[in-house]
């Protein structure tokens, strides 16, 4: 502690904070005031800091003491009881085994005995597995819409899903000649007349197998598909893709034109097997959803 001397040689005056706790202060002297009335979190600490010391003394009365649980002294009592652990019930909960009847700690008696997250009711479970299928067709919902949105997006008048394949109307065009006997010959596709230039649609996923030159046609595309099947697009104006090239349902591969054997402008489409048979287009795409004869029917262009 600091002290200062007098220069006369007095004995020297303690500072305020060396005198007694409860000594009057010398007359003439000033006090510090009071200091302010500790905080609830001040408060807090102090209640810690004083369970710390508790826990301390009963590990000192330990040593002082040896095997508490054997010992009638008060002192060992205590100590004991200080460092018995408080249950904490969330792990009480967690605990696979049955919950204590009561807890090892100075009013553990007021905790509960079990802790334990509550079951679901049957119609409960219903309501989550039902959530769960809602969810899931939602999302195979939102899958197939994109797979439209993506067939359309090439300008494709229609577009549907079968199963997970998309299939579009092939042009914009009318229905004029359908597959069969005409004029003593066997037409063996469907025709759609249109403009020139109107712009021609992959049927569904493929690779291109034949494009350019043919014969009766003058020009044509060949698209073959995964399941084998093959369609024809013939009397093309212009071809935009390339032999070998892989092609997604709804992208503009040609456009209608008037080559080869022909009356007028207009798609001739056919469907082969896969083993190359010729069959009749308009089951064929009916079984997929496409049904071309909404486009009108009647006398037109043909070849």
């Amino acid at each position: 502690m600091a002290r200062h001397r007098s220069p006369s040689g007095a004995r020297p005056v303690p500072d305020e904070y060396d005198a007694a706790p409860h000594a009057s202060a010398p007359s003439g002297t000033h006090r510090l005031p009071a200091p302010p009335s500790p905080s609830l979190h001040v408060r807090a600490m102090a209640f810690a800091v004083a369970g710390g010391a508790l826990v301390a003394a009963g590990q000192t009365l330990v040593s002082a003491h040896g095997d508490l649980g054997v010992s009638d002294d008060p002192y060992a009592k205590l100590a004991q009881n200080a460092m018995l652990p408080v249950t904490d019930p969330v792990q009480s909960a967690a605990a696979s085994a049955a919950p204590a009847t009561s807890a090892n700690a100075i009013g553990g008696d007021q905790l509960g005995n079990s802790f334990t997250l509550p079951a679901l009711d049957e119609r409960s479970e219903v309501d989550v597995a039902s959530l769960v299928k809602a969810a899931g067709i939602g999302e195979e919902m939102q899958k197939r819409t994109s797979m439209i949105r993506a067939a359309l997006a090439g300008g494709a008048p229609e577009a549907v899903l079968d199963g997970s394949t998309a299939y579009v109307l092939p042009t914009d065009g009318r229905f004029t000649s359908g597959f069969g006997a005409r004029w003593g010959v066997t037409h063996y596709g469907i025709d759609l007349a249109a403009p020139i230039g109107t712009p021609i649609f992959a049927l569904t996923d493929g690779v291109v197998e034949e494009s350019g030159p043919a014969s009766g046609f003058g020009m044509w595309v060949v698209l073959k598909h995964p399941d084998g099947t093959h369609s024809v697009y013939g009397h093309i104006n212009r071809s935009f893709v390339g032999v070998g090239q892989k092609v997604r349902a709804g992208e503009e591969i040609a456009e209608v034109g008037n080559r080869g054997q022909s009356t007028g402008p207009h798609l001739h489409l056919e469907i082969w097997d896969a083993a190359k048979n010729k069959i009749n287009p308009l089951p064929w795409l009916r079984a997929r959803g496409i049904d071309v004869t909404s486009t009108g029917t009647g006398d037109g262009p043909a070849d």
